[in-house]
């Protein structure tokens, strides 16, 4: 077997209005929302992507912008002048993290939306930076936590690419009741890989009653199915089959889905999943922030103390 080209290339959408998050997202953009990483350090949850990215070995990311979002955007991902540093001159994390900027920003840059018309749709926006090559797509507002021992969640999906050179889309395992929040897919147990399917359909956001009939997946526990984990590599011909659609004015809830183009494409050519060892957070609604929050900080230098004040406070309220 060839080797695969190799993933230099990484899209990220941030173009949404985070409406779910208002009144906040007045101030800023949601994927601009501050979090306290694993490392301890306050970072916007798209700083947190992009880092991501580049662990797993990525070279260039683009970022998806909605108008007028490229400016915040650039004037924090940047080299700070000398001047701005000063306030800083003792304190080695903070410089550190300053240099960590500066090397981001060269890795930048931005795609526009100019408007709101689905996932498929601001994809599609990054097409003149991707040109003919494979690329990774992460999502602005998720961030990816690796278990214990396992490599970064988007190079999970790149070993498989690396492997078998065709698209190939990151999954977890889900049960029926939330599959109103996901992509789902059907597929076949790739022998002698355990956790890789051969995908034989995708749909958007099935409902349960959809799902049992068309999307079940051999092996696993009645109403258990495999759901995006938001974490693709994707063949540049995708964007034909984005094209088509917009062509054709293909909508569904009023927008273009990725995932419709992800199930042209995969009725052309061979179409791979892989079950993550990890786990997705959604920081885009309150709930999902609350729980990405939660689930930095238990990996943080801050767990300790947290989990002593978590089991305080849960004393209190039993009390």
């Amino acid at each position: 077997m060839s080797r695969a080209q190799a993933v230099t290339k990484a899209v990220i959408t941030a173009a949404g209005r985070g409406t779910r998050l208002f009144p906040a997202t007045l101030a800023l953009q949601k994927e601009m929302i501050p979090l306290v990483d694993r490392d301890g350090i306050c970072k916007p949850t798209l700083q947190m992507v992009v880092e991501e990215a580049l662990e797993a070995g990525i070279e260039q990311v683009c970022i998806v912008v909605q108008p007028g979002a490229e400016l915040a955007l650039r004037s924090y991902f940047r080299e700070l002048e000398a001047e701005e540093l000063v306030v800083y001159a003792d304190q080695p994390t903070a410089l550190a993290q300053a240099q960590a900027l500066a090397r981001i920003e060269k890795a930048l840059s931005y795609a526009l939306q100019p408007t709101q018309e689905g996932y498929g749709h601001a994809v599609y926006c990054a097409r003149e930076f991707v040109g003919n090559q494979p690329f990774l797509l992460l999502l602005g507002d998720h961030l990816y936590l690796e278990n214990e021992g396992q490599p970064r969640c988007a190079r999970q999906v790149l070993e498989v690419f690396a492997r078998w050179g065709c698209p190939v889309s990151g999954v977890a395992r889900t049960p029926a009741s939330e599959l109103h929040r996901f992509g789902t897919l059907a597929g076949e147990p790739l022998e002698g890989r355990p956790g890789v399917w051969e995908v034989r359909a995708l749909h958007e956001k099935p409902t349960p009653e959809y799902a049992r009939e068309h999307l079940r997946s051999p092996g696993l526990p009645e109403d258990t199915y495999l759901t995006f984990f938001g974490v693709h590599v994707c063949t540049p011909d995708l964007f034909a089959c984005l094209e088509e659609m917009m062509a054709e004015e293909q909508r569904e809830r009023g927008e273009f889905q990725l995932t419709t183009a992800q199930e042209r494409l995969r009725a052309q050519r061979r179409y791979l999943a892989v079950e993550v060892r990890g786990q997705r957070l959604d920081m885009g609604v309150p709930e999902g922030l609350v729980e990405t929050q939660l689930a930095l900080a238990l990996r943080s230098p801050y767990a300790e103390g947290l989990r002593a004040a978590l089991q305080e406070a849960t004393a209190e309220s039993c009390a």
